[in-house]
């Protein structure tokens, strides 16, 4: 039988969500919690990985298992043996045919500025620090370029291996707060996938575009020629936040 999840987590303290040799995981931690749950090792597989330090709102994952366990007792069962900076929020049978990684149809990330001529350091767990004014119609101009299909290969990590850069952005928002000593920024990236470090690149293009610190030319560059040289810093992981996975029907 198939069971999937929609987990939380704050990655500050973790590799990432896959497991690997020289750091902890949020896989290697749900794939513990679930050997003491059912008594035997399952896989575990998530909608994609998240990188070292990102978070996540509503990871969506599956596992296959033969127990007696009600479906909608695993968040809690799994929550008891998790630490406290991962909570499976939801637990239920999958569809027919779920695959949490290919049936996800599309992805949405956050990214969280805040805007302040000085750090703050309440705000720079789950945020970054960003000290240049903005123009907040650039920062929309820039939004609405890299939306549609694009080869986003100058977005993407060197030593990245993908068959394709190709990938479409289906929308770009912002959402602005004002606060006594400055601005609260929200990015939302929303795409059928994204390359490694994508959205974080295409953030800091945003933002260095808006703070007239790059050109124009230089993002029709990116997308056009791929050059790598024409794109803004690769935002810290810390701003990041894996927000929802659309699957085009409900899970839960």
């Amino acid at each position: 039988m198939r069971y999937v999840l929609l987990v939380a987590y704050d990655g500050t303290n973790y590799g990432g969500w896959q497991i690997q040799k020289n750091a902890i995981t949020v896989q290697e931690k749900l794939t513990e919690a679930l050997k003491e749950t059912l008594g035997s090792r399952v896989t575990v597989t998530a909608s994609g990985r998240t990188d070292s330090g990102v978070h996540a709102a509503a990871q969506v994952c599956h596992f296959d298992a033969e127990t007696a366990i009600p479906p909608e007792k695993f968040a809690d069962a799994l929550n008891f043996r998790l630490p406290d900076d991962i909570s499976v929020l939801k637990s239920a049978y999958a569809p027919e045919g779920f695959d949490a990684t290919a049936s996800a149809k599309k992805k949405t990330y956050c990214y969280r500025v805040y805007l302040s001529p000085r750090r703050n350091p309440l705000k720079d767990r789950y945020g970054v620090h960003f000290k240049y004014p903005l123009d907040m119609s650039k920062l929309a101009e820039a939004g609405k370029m890299f939306e549609g299909e694009h080869d986003f290969k100058a977005f993407c990590a060197a030593g990245s291996q993908v068959k394709t850069t190709v990938r479409t952005v289906y929308g770009i928002e912002f959402k602005e707060t004002v606060r006594a000593l400055g601005k609260d920024l929200e990015i939302y990236v929303t795409g059928n996938g994204f390359l490694y470090n994508m959205v974080r690149t295409l953030v800091g293009t945003m933002l260095y575009y808006a703070a007239g610190r790059l050109t124009k030319q230089a993002l029709v560059r990116s997308l056009e020629e791929c050059d790598r040289n024409a794109v803004g810093k690769t935002m810290p992981e810390n701003g990041l936040t894996l927000e929802s996975v659309d699957y085009g029907l409900k899970l839960f």
